[in-house]
């Protein structure tokens, strides 16, 4: 190396630990500031409220909208992600259920939305996940609601019917699926473990490159690796976070059949969250069971102007042959348009629920 490209290293390296130095400085004020909002909250009788996913939403889409790179929007709103989860553990680490075991695509979107310093619980079922926040065990749950290639988690939908809990944000998260092994090479796998959901999702895959392999599906991907891992000439199919997890090499990346698949995840709290400005609302409701039912329904929305971004239909469980239907709209419940449309659509439905109004994904 160069006597002058040493010199040129070293002046920007030395602005580079300058501004370290500034960061460093600039990111403990700022936990300062968290600290002083933690103890106005208690002043007042909020200390229960540390979390409020409306006012992180508006922070992230403001740093989005200023950011001039040349890092990403994706990069940067991770970033500050993990600074607000920081922030919030100096108070009091949220306590974060999803469905287990480590290392499944439901640790990685809670990761995603709440950051690195909160504290994950994994849960053996979707029920479990959902019972450890109604009975304050834990603070939030993180459940998956729908997959863009094989449509709705059941199971979710079928608690949301009854429980307490309240949507107060959303995750959605890409789904890349490897294929996990200790075998040396593909003809060495005779077996493959994964979740029903992600052997659909790589059916095409599988049929190309594993056709005589035997598919076994089990509880989650999580588990899915941990068997791989002590079974000689079996595989997993799982994400990154398994593979980490469990030690697991990939023998094949990126194996799902559409190069898009995408989950989304549902945040649940205690509380409601308040208007973010960029907002979705949720509702399931019932139709009375006569020609043009469905249609007086809707009619309030395209009468308010309001958008409706989802609509799906699922048995309701208590009586045979009758159902319910999902509904996803852009805006929050206290926007006045879709105050109106809900308004107007509690008059007509036989049965309305509010799920919860919540900011929009960020990344």
């Amino acid at each position: 190396m160069s006597d002058e490209l040493q010199r040129e290293l070293a002046l920007v390296r030395q602005e580079i630990d300058s501004l370290d130095g500034q960061l460093l400085e600039l990111l403990n004020q700022r936990a300062r500031f968290a600290q002083q909002v933690g103890e106005i909250k208690a002043r007042h009788g909020e200390a229960g409220f540390i979390y409020r996913p409306e006012r992180e939403a508006q922070v992230l889409h403001r740093i989005q909208e200023e950011n001039a790179g040349p890092l990403s929007n994706e990069t940067v709103t991770w970033f500050f992600r993990e600074v607000m989860s920081a922030c919030l553990s100096l108070e009091q680490p949220l306590g974060i259920a999803f469905l287990g075991p480590l290392g499944t695509f439901s640790e990685s979107a809670a990761t995603k939305h709440f950051g690195h310093a909160a504290r994950l619980m994994p849960q053996i079922s979707i029920d479990d996940v959902f019972r450890e926040v109604e009975a304050c065990h834990a603070d939030y749950a993180v459940v998956p609601i729908e997959n863009s290639t094989e449509g709705a988690i059941g199971r979710t939908l079928d608690l949301l019917l009854t429980t307490p809990l309240k949507i107060c944000g959303e995750v959605v998260l890409r789904i890349h699926q490897h294929l996990l092994s200790n075998a040396a090479a593909l003809g060495e796998v005779k077996k493959v473990y994964s979740h029903a959901q992600s052997l659909a999702q790589c059916h095409e895959w599988l049929n190309r490159s594993l056709p005589h392999a035997q598919r076994i599906s089990v509880g989650s991907n999580a588990q899915a690796a941990q068997l791989a891992a002590a079974e000689g000439g079996a595989a997993a199919l799982a994400g990154q976070a398994a593979a980490d997890r469990y030690s697991l090499p990939q023998l094949a990346s990126n194996v799902e059949d559409e190069p898009n698949n995408t989950t989304r995840f549902v945040v649940l709290g205690r509380q409601e969250a308040g208007p973010s400005g960029r907002d979705r609302t949720s509702l399931i409701m019932s139709a009375h069971n006569h020609t043009g039912a469905l249609s007086k329904l809707l009619a309030p929305f395209s009468d308010a102007g309001v958008s409706m971004t989802r609509l799906e239909s699922r048995p309701a469980r208590h009586t045979l042959w009758a159902y319910v239907f999902f509904v996803d709209l852009e805006g929050h419940r206290d926007d006045g348009a879709v105050g109106a449309a809900l308004a107007e659509l509690a008059r007509r439905a036989p049965y309305l629920k509010i799920l919860g109004s919540y900011p929009m994904a960020a990344y």
